[in-house]
């Protein structure tokens, strides 16, 4: 039996069993507490080079199974590929981002099925980090918490004229336009997410306050019109090449005085590189085709340059953790139903990808970071307090 597997697997003490398709199985180490079943003979010898990649597109494909909680799973198999495989140092290649390829990334990833989403996220299907105060909240009172945050940030008053770009389903628009009683317009490329998006203002009857549309954010206004712009989980999406216009665009669509909060993924590494021995290359295949994550210093650096001033940063890197966190157990626990939405191979990579980004934003192999800006008056003066002590009093 030793035999048959590559001596650099047989000299691993790891809690993992590999059960074989003829039906051997082959400890690792003592009492394993994750199973990879392998259903393909070619992959044993793969296995001296286990990289995220590898397998995860193994078990998304079906060659192999997995059996375990789902976290324990992703532990293990990063404990296996760091054991036997090297951190990827290459420069990352660049995306070329243009309307079409990114309206066709965004249905992909956000046209999957509504009644899936809505599995396991909150109740205002709030598809990015929660704000734990405590680290008691559940994750609905975690992302009211983390829209008032961002509301409280951005110093919405009545009667302002917000635009939320990438507004997914609306829960932020609606709740600034209920909470704040400001104007909000909303766009997104997902035709899933305005249908529903647009149902749910409607039952709440805020059709006067907020307008949502399907709209690339390269077709918004540029004459100053919104008092506040604010982008959650937006520009992973818009590639390094165009960070720059995206900025500029930004910056012309609000007004001298105004505020623009970027609330977005960022990488740990300054040239954007991804980590994690193939994970990043799994998410690129299989979760988010041509999304590329910038460094804070990348951003930051595209926004200033842009005419905008930075005056603040936060980091919601655990809150993250704990928000996919939330996030994979509710589709764990759903499993059966959430089979009779989405395609079998489909469920797969979200198991992996839920799980496998808690584990990454734990470990900080990536961050989040929450970046208000203002758009100064011609004289340098700006429209902020001189604390932050308004935000949290």
């Amino acid at each position: 039996m030793l035999a048959q597997l590559p001596p650099a697997l047989q000299k691993l003490q790891l809690p993992l069993r590999l059960k074989l398709w003829d039906g051997h199985e082959f400890n690792l180490g003592p009492e394993p507490s994750v199973t990879i079943v392998v259903k393909d003979p070619q992959l044993v010898a793969e296995f001296t080079h286990p990289s995220l990649d590898l397998l995860g597109s193994a078990f998304v494909e079906g060659k192999l199974e997995l059996e375990g909680s789902i976290s324990e799973v992703i532990r293990l198999c990063d404990e296996l590929s760091q054991a036997l495989v090297s951190e990827d140092v290459t420069q990352p290649s660049r995306v070329h981002h243009d309307k079409e390829t990114d309206a066709a990334s965004i249905s992909y990833h956000y046209d999957l099925s509504n009644d899936f989403y809505q599995l396991w996220l909150d109740r205002d299907m709030a598809y990015s980090c929660g704000y734990f105060e405590t680290g008691d909240e559940t994750l609905d009172e975690a992302q009211q918490a983390k829209f008032r945050l961002l509301c409280r940030k951005l110093r919405l008053k009545p009667g302002e004229y917000l635009l939320d770009v990438g507004c997914g389903w609306g829960g932020l628009a609606r709740f600034a336009a209920r909470e704040y009683g400001v104007k909000v317009f909303g766009i997104t490329l997902s035709k899933e997410q305005l249908a529903l998006g647009l149902e749910r203002v409607k039952a709440e009857g805020l059709q006067d306050k907020v307008d949502l549309q399907l709209l690339d954010y390269r077709d918004l206004p540029q004459d100053g019109r919104f008092d506040k712009i604010v982008s959650v989980g937006m520009f992973e999406h818009v590639g390094h090449a165009n960070l720059r216009e995206y900025c500029e665009i930004l910056s012309n669509a609000v007004r001298e005085g105004g505020l623009v909060m970027n609330h977005g993924i960022t990488a740990k590494h300054t040239d954007g590189r991804p980590v994690g021995r193939g994970a990043g290359d799994f998410i690129d295949r299989y979760v988010f085709p041509n999304g590329e994550l910038p460094h804070l210093s990348m951003i930051t650096a595209e926004i200033s340059e842009a005419g905008l001033e930075v005056v603040d940063v936060e980091s919601l890197r655990l809150h993250y953790a704990r928000t996919l966190e939330h996030w994979s157990q509710r589709l764990e626990n759903n499993l059966e139903v959430a089979a009779k939405m989405v395609p079998e191979k489909a469920l797969r990579i979200w198991r992996l990808y839920l799980a496998g980004c808690a584990y990454a934003f734990t470990h900080g192999w990536i961050n989040i970071d929450q970046i208000l800006a203002t758009k100064p008056h011609a004289d340098g003066s700006i429209e902020l307090p001189p604390t932050r002590a308004d935000i949290y009093r």
